[in-house]
């Protein structure tokens, strides 16, 4: 049986209930949702808890994302009636546009305020998001300080957390926060993929495996450019991974090849963008 993904700690199902609790205390949403994958990177049960609040999205990472999808995926979100933002929350970019964002998508509450005498009120965001889609870097990056904690692997911000970054805005930060079960197992692969699902639930030749699979049938010449081998066409993946372990140099004793190491790497180059920019869903 094939293995999926699952993966809800403790600590998520508090998350649910604190963002339930802290709602009412904010003006509006900010999801934070990985542009390779918008659609896998969404919590569906974040819209029926989030409610009626307004609702901003931030695609991050889209430096490593094909940008004419990420353009296709701004319209289908703007059809919808959000607004979102395409933006690399750790070198900045795009983030310069978010400031008269918020004040456009919260004109009526700024408004409101203005007319009870509160114009100065700081504007409140509750940031939102799966694990490791990028919510510290983008805090750390508009608070102009490492005040959350940031590290390259799901899981690390733990409690919520007030920053006020400038400009008359305040952020929530809370802790990523998967769903219970992923009905469709693709949408577990692609976590995986990014790294939003720690490498131990599933192992990193499983998910090596499984990223081959997706990057010969869809993205064809991506393995071959990159590494040097031959046409994948027709190809096991296991074939394709042993061929690129060969490539690099990573054998062990009596010429084997390293499969575990050659897994690594792959999983590192791909998400480091050294594959190309890749998206892989569209609206």
């Amino acid at each position: 049986m094939e293995q999926e993904v699952q993966w809800f700690p403790g600590h998520m199902a508090k998350t649910r209930r604190q963002i339930k609790e802290y709602l009412p205390s904010v003006d509006a949403a900010l999801e934070i949702l990985d542009a390779r994958i918008p659609y896998s990177s969404a919590n569906p049960e974040l819209s029926s808890i989030i409610g009626n609040k307004p609702r901003v999205i931030l695609l991050n990472k889209c430096d490593l994302a094909d940008e004419r999808s990420t353009g296709l995926w701004i319209k289908y979100f703007e059809k919808e009636g959000i607004r979102a933002l395409p933006v690399d929350c750790r070198s900045g970019s795009g983030l310069n546009s978010f400031y008269s964002l918020i004040r456009e998508v919260l004109a009526d509450t700024i408004s409101r305020n203005e007319k009870r005498g509160m114009p100065g009120k700081a504007l409140r965001l509750m940031v939102v998001g799966i694990p490791n889609t990028g919510k510290s870097s983008f805090i750390n990056r508009m608070a102009k300080k490492n005040k959350a904690v940031v590290a390259d692997r799901p899981g690390v911000t733990r409690k919520s957390q007030w920053f006020p970054i400038g400009n008359g805005i305040e952020l929530l930060d809370t802790p990523g926060v998967l769903w219970p079960k992923f009905d469709d197992p693709a949408v577990g692969d692609k976590l995986a993929f990014i790294g939003s699902v720690k490498d131990e639930i599933l192992d990193s030749e499983t998910i090596a495996l499984r990223l081959i699979g997706v990057l010969s049938e869809s993205f064809k010449g991506r393995l071959e450019k990159r590494y040097g081998i031959t046409p994948t066409d027709g190809k096991e993946a296991y074939e394709i991974l042993e061929e690129i372990g060969k490539k690099r140099g990573m054998l062990i004793r009596g010429g084997e090849i390293d499969i575990e190491r050659a897994s690594g790497m792959l999983l590192d180059e791909y998400r480091a963008g050294r594959l190309g920019r890749i998206t892989f869903e569209l609206p």
